[in-house]
């Protein structure tokens, strides 16, 4: 008999050690933690259920920006925008938290779409940075990576050393970390930032796609993580290029695992509507099914 719930042997239960814990302006913070089993499973598009604080014994899922399953760590952006983050913020080098995961289901990646436009925005980029991770050196693939923000990045941004003609005059900055990767990036914000686009992601998008020969625009898939009407208005330009979609839904969870259904969203099936578990029936599905024209 088939297991129906395949995640089951696919999630652990580690007690990880801090390694580094950075802060950045707008209350973000990069966590890196020593979770080994986390790390070896851990796919694009995997979260993690962590447990703050032991005064707070309902977890927070967050998304998997990197991994080093030979290191055996894993790596999370996050923002302290409520009680449990805030105290995940305190949470120093050297000390356990108790992290459940990889949890959900990961990107697919299509040969035949050998151009994946990756698009991240807020706490959405760190899905997009670990498809790149995993697609870097890969020459199947040439990515493309566009990451917004409205708070200053959580990284500091340096004009690319990889030329696109495609791209708007001035946009040039880039995260550092994708350079090294040889995988080209782009920023936009409505802040002003230097060498940034000013307007939203999918305007810096639509431009990229709109430069594209006909050839090439028949090979990219568009791959996204970010707040609800971010997702929104990717899907809708992915319609208008007709172009495949893969998003990556950011919802509250309780158990994290599938149990309580508390995270449950209508998705379009062949069937019709029906109600899918962000947490272990996604977080990634199809555009189409999530958000149909």
């Amino acid at each position: 008999m088939t297991d129906s719930r395949p995640h089951r042997d696919t999630i652990f239960l580690e007690e990880a050690e801090i390694i580094s814990h950075q802060a950045f302006d707008g209350d973000q913070y990069i966590l890196r933690l020593r979770a080994p089993r986390c790390a070896e499973k851990a796919l694009p598009g995997s979260f993690a259920h962590i447990q703050c604080d032991n005064s707070r014994p309902l977890r927070r899922p967050i998304s998997i920006m990197r991994t080093s399953a030979e290191q055996g760590w894993v790596e999370f952006l996050y923002k302290a925008v409520g009680e449990g983050t805030r105290l995940l913020a305190r949470r120093k080098p050297g000390e356990r938290i108790s992290v459940l995961g990889p949890i959900g289901v990961p990107f697919k990646f299509n040969p035949e779409r050998s151009r994946p436009l990756l698009i991240g925005g807020g706490v959405g980029m760190p899905p997009m940075v670990f498809i790149a991770q995993a697609l870097a050196g890969n020459a199947e693939f040439k990515p493309l990576v566009i990451l917004g923000s409205e708070v200053p990045f959580p990284f500091k941004p340096q004009p690319s050393a990889l030329l696109m003609p495609e791209m708007p005059d001035g946009v040039i900055a880039s995260m550092p970390l994708l350079d090294d990767w040889h995988i080209p990036s782009r920023l936009a914000s409505l802040q002003g930032f230097p060498g940034c686009h000013e307007g939203y992601v999918t305007d810096l998008a639509r431009h990229w796609l709109q430069a594209l020969p006909a050839d090439e625009l028949a090979q990219v898939e568009i791959f996204s993580c970010g707040p609800h009407p971010m997702l929104e208005s990717v899907a809708r330009l992915a319609g208008e290029f007709s172009l495949p979609c893969q998003v990556s839904l950011e919802e509250f969870m309780a158990c994290g695992v599938g149990g309580c259904a508390g995270c449950v969203v209508e998705v379009q099936t062949g069937q019709g509507p029906a109600m899918k578990r962000v947490c272990v029936d996604g977080p990634v599905f199809d555009a189409r099914a999530v958000f149909p024209s």
